[in-house]
């Protein structure tokens, strides 16, 4: 059996090669406080564990995967890497110490996102670089070739996206990571500093109350479910999330439920904010 010290190095390295193309032992140094020499003998252990996995390239100075490369400690789903690079994962790293407590977590199915889509787009948003996508919208039958300035990643609580700037809608605009098709293409430095995203920096208060259409008894256990204060729940955030924070309550602001047990909660300050909503 693997030490869980050993393995939690062995997964780290494989998510950075895995969805960053590329992995050096500076990374084992820097979250593991390991020695120049430990961090080589781990990733010369993994090699002959895992024969095939890893490759030196001299020309990138550090470890790229193979044509042939096979996970072993990874899931695989990008998610993965998104939650452990944003800090947002409750579990960093796997087999942590500890105790644990019997529990389950419904997980949705993942996306179909691939490496050489991320690479391209995490090395952009680092550098300031543009890319050529290829971009499968819902809303287009077609798909969709665009310029764009990636900005930062955005988990919108059930799927990631990437913020960018759209230099065809001359805006900023969310981009569904699984709906990138083929593998993105640097275009060189962006032309000018970007514009103000108005969406981003602009915050907003979303007024969240239960449906008046309940029984008193039903408001209250709302209420109480919320923590709401005199009623209401007041949630501040940035407008380009506030049509994915309502969603994900599954308040639906077009028309109501007929049955208002399902509705639950409605947007009472629906007109204040509707231009920022889908």
């Amino acid at each position: 059996m693997i030490k869980t010290e050993r393995r939690r190095r062995y997964w780290l390295a494989e998510l950075i090669a895995c969805w960053e193309g590329r992995f050096t032992t500076s990374y084992l140094r820097q979250f593991f406080g390991l020695s120049r020499q430990q961090a080589s003998k781990d990733i010369n252990q993994y090699q002959q564990e895992h024969a095939g996995n890893l490759e030196y390239c001299a020309s990138r100075r550090g470890y790229v995967p193979s044509a042939s490369f096979n996970p072993v400690y990874i899931s695989g789903d990008v998610a993965e890497y998104l939650n452990w690079m944003t800090g947002q994962s409750a579990h960093a790293m796997p087999n942590a110490p500890g105790y644990r407590l019997e529990h389950a977590i419904l997980l949705p199915p993942a996306r179909n996102v691939s490496p050489q889509v991320i690479r391209p787009l995490v090395r952009a948003l680092r550098q300031g670089e543009r890319l050529d996508v290829d971009y499968g919208a819902v809303s287009s039958c077609e798909r969709d070739g665009r310029i764009i300035v990636p900005v930062r990643f955005v988990n919108t609580g059930s799927r990631w996206h990437l913020r960018a700037c759209c230099e065809k809608a001359q805006n900023y605009r969310d981009f569904v990571l699984s709906r990138f098709h083929g593998t993105p293409i640097p275009e060189g430095k962006q032309l000018a500093p970007l514009p103000p995203d108005t969406g981003w920096n602009t915050q907003i208060t979303l007024i969240i109350i239960p449906d008046p259409r309940l029984l008193p008894e039903q408001q209250q256990a709302l209420i109480h479910d919320y923590a709401m204060q005199h009623g209401q729940l007041k949630i501040n955030t940035r407008a380009a999330l506030a049509g994915y924070l309502v969603r994900e309550m599954q308040i639906n602001t077009k028309m109501l439920d007929i049955n208002p047990a399902a509705q639950q909660l409605i947007l009472a300050n629906y007109e204040e904010v509707k231009e920022w909503l889908f």
